[in-house]
């Protein structure tokens, strides 16, 4: 098995299988930026390698897969248009994982939030422990708000109606929840089971015919393509990541307290 590694992500490989991890796991696996620019850079060889089947995307630790972004650098931006470059970045990161020739599974063990979800749901199979817990409770904790394309994503996985509650309500999914909806398709008792779960899906997969697989992906994506207008989303997150209930919500967040938001 060769094995590369980032400051934040570790990248190994066991024949036709290549796995990412997320190595945070004192903060949870928030992203950073740097994080982003090395997943992207992962992303762009694994498409170009055709002797690659499958990818698997985990955190590390049994706290989180990923718990949305690391907060600290939103404390930095002084304009709307600076979060509109930041979250350009993760869409493009997105959309290589989205259009890579290999099967993507997330190996999901515990809190799946966020940017954290956003990954997960761009990947083309999800699998999770029981303890797992889905959601974007960004209305309540940052103020901030999903892309098109993200929230797209969560409606396409999730369903509209558990979509919206999440993101309206709040409210966070449980697994059962999750594997109820078909979001993910199997819920472990425990990380073990998980992987014994993970592995016989590999399994399946290599088996599999290749272009059968490839084509479907190629069909799924074109049903699934973001819609809308990229000018107007961006300027609706511009307002957004503009606003007094932004600023308040970053502050909040990092000192560890409930945001005031204005009306």
């Amino acid at each position: 098995m060769n094995r590369t590694r980032t400051d934040e992500l570790l990248v190994s490989r066991h024949d036709a299988v290549i796995e990412i991890t997320f190595n945070r796991p004192h903060r949870h696996n928030a992203f950073t930026t740097p994080m982003y620019d090395a997943l992207q850079a992962v992303l762009e060889d694994v498409g170009g390698d055709s002797s690659a089947r499958v990818v698997l995307m985990r955190g590390a630790g049994s706290v989180a897969f990923a718990a949305g972004n690391d907060i600290s650098e939103f404390a930095g931006m002084t304009t709307g248009r600076e979060a509109v470059v930041y979250e350009t970045r993760v869409r493009n990161m997105l959309a290589h994982l989205a259009d890579l020739p290999q099967v993507t599974l997330a190996v999901i063990d515990g809190l799946c939030v966020g940017g954290g979800l956003a990954v997960a749901t761009y990947c083309d199979l999800r699998l999770c422990t029981a303890h797992s817990r889905f959601g974007y409770p960004i209305a309540r904790t940052l103020g901030n708000a999903l892309s098109r394309p993200l929230l797209e994503r969560c409606v396409h996985v999730f369903g509209e109606s558990l979509s919206r509650e999440m993101l309206l309500a709040s409210r966070m999914v449980d697994a059962h929840r999750a594997y109820g909806v078909g979001a993910v398709m199997h819920v472990a008792a425990t990380a073990h089971d998980l992987d014994r779960e993970v592995a016989a899906v590999v399994e399946g997969l290599l088996q599999a015919a290749p272009l059968t697989l490839q084509a479907t992906k190629a069909q799924l994506r074109e049903i699934t393509a973001p819609g809308g207008d990229p000018e107007h989303d961006d300027r609706l997150l511009e307002k957004v990541y503009a606003s007094d209930g932004f600023r308040e919500g970053v502050r909040a967040f990092l000192a560890k307290e409930r945001p005031n938001f204005p009306g």
